[in-house]
C-alpha cells in the first residue's frame, strides 16, 4: 500500500576603527613576547548532539547540517534566503555551546528538483528515473518520494503517451524516496548496479532528465536539510554536484555502485551548487527490492 504523507506544495567589513586596532597591536608586538593563540573549545559528543538538535528546533529553512566528528563542530550550510539575524537565531538557540557551529554559505536556494513539464512524466510534472529494482518477477525502479507524492502514473513522455506505471509506495518528508512498478511489459529496465554506501571524498556521478551527467565529491553524510516552503529530511549524502529542476530522482553513483536518489539542493550546473541524495539502501531495504 501506498503511504501517505503532509501535503507537498507542487510547484535551490570589518571597519576602519578595527583595522586601526589591528595595526596597534602589529606595532606594539616588537616591544612584548607574542601572545599564545587560545586553544579551540572542544566539545563532547553529548553537547555536539545539544546543537544539532538545537538547530532542528530552529525551523529556518534553506539550511542544512551535520555534525562533523572530525573537527567538533555542528556545521550549518546556509542559502542565500538565510538572513543574518535568522544565522543569530540559530547561534541563540544552542546557547553557551554557540561556539560549536560553523556556518558557510551556498549560492541559490535550497530546494526539491521537481520540474512541471528524459525521464519520467506525470501529472504536470517531470522527474528522473533512479535505479532499476526488482522482487520476486516484479520489476520496479527508485525516485523521489516528493515525486512520487505527487505523481500517481507514470510516462515515457510529456504527451503521457506511452505509460509506465503506477506510484506504490513513496516517503516525503523525512526520507525521500519512491517506488514506480513497471506496468508496461515492453519497457526494458537495463541495470549493472550494486548498492553500496558513500564516504566523505568519495568521487561520484550524477545523471539526470535536466542536465545529463555530472560528476563531483562527497563532501559530507548524515545531513538534515530542510528545504524552502516544502519540508525536512535527514540522513542525507551532501556533494559539490550540480543538479537543476527535474533531475530530482536521478542516480547518484560511482562506477557500478549505486549510491543515492536526488533529492535537491541549490545552485545550477553553470555556476555550481550544493545537492543532496537520499541513500539509496534504506529505500530498498523500506521496499524489500534488490538493485540489479
Amino acid at each position: 500500500m501506498r503511504t501517505t504523507h503532509p501535503p507537498v506544495a507542487r510547484q535551490i567589513p570589518r571597519s576602519v576603527r578595527l583595522l586601526a586596532v589591528a595595526v596597534g597591536l602589529i606595532a606594539t608586538a616588537a616591544f612584548a613576547p607574542p601572545a599564545a593563540a587560545a586553544p579551540a573549545q572542544g566539545y563532547s559528543a553529548g553537547q555536539l548532539a545539544t546543537v544539532s538538535a538545537a538547530v532542528d528546533r530552529s525551523a529556518v529553512e534553506g539550511i542544512a547540517w551535520y555534525v562533523d566528528t572530525a573537527s567538533g563542530r555542528v556545521v550549518v550550510t546556509a542559502d542565500s534566503t538565510v538572513s543574518a539575524a535568522e544565522i543569530a537565531t540559530i547561534r541563540q538557540g544552542a546557547g553557551a555551546n554557540a561556539g560549536a557551529i560553523r556556518v558557510q554559505r551556498s549560492p541559490g536556494v535550497f530546494t526539491r528538483l521537481l520540474s512541471a513539464g528524459d525521464a519520467i512524466y506525470g501529472s504536470g510534472y517531470r522527474c528522473s528515473l533512479g535505479f532499476n529494482v526488482v522482487s520476486g518477477g516484479t520489476y520496479y525502479f527508485l525516485t523521489a518520494g516528493h515525486c512520487g507524492d505527487v505523481v500517481d502514473t507514470w510516462y515515457t513522455t510529456s504527451s503521457q503517451t506511452t505509460v509506465i506505471g503506477p506510484t506504490v509506495g513513496s516517503s516525503f518528508p523525512g526520507n525521500d524516496y519512491a517506488l514506480v512498478r513497471y506496468a508496461n511489459t515492453s519497457l526494458s529496465h537495463p541495470g549493472g548496479f550494486t548498492v553500496a554506501d558513500a564516504y566523505v571524498g568519495e568521487s561520484v556521478k550524477r545523471t539526470g532528465s535536466t542536465t545529463g551527467t555530472h560528476s563531483g565529491t562527497v563532501t559530507a553524510l548524515n545531513v538534515t536539510v530542510r528545504y524552502v516552503g516544502s519540508g525536512t529530511v535527514r540522513g542525507m549524502i551532501q556533494t559539490n554536484v550540480c543538479a537543476e529542476p527535474g533531475d530530482s530522482g536521478g542516480p547518484l553513483y560511482d562506477g557500478t555502485k549505486a549510491l543515492g536518489i536526488t533529492s535537491g539542493g541549490s545552485g545550477n550546473c553553470r555556476t555550481g551548487g550544493t545537492t543532496f541524495y537520499q541513500p539509496v539502501r534504506e529505500a530498498a531495504e523500506q521496499y524489500k527490492v534488490t538493485i540489479f
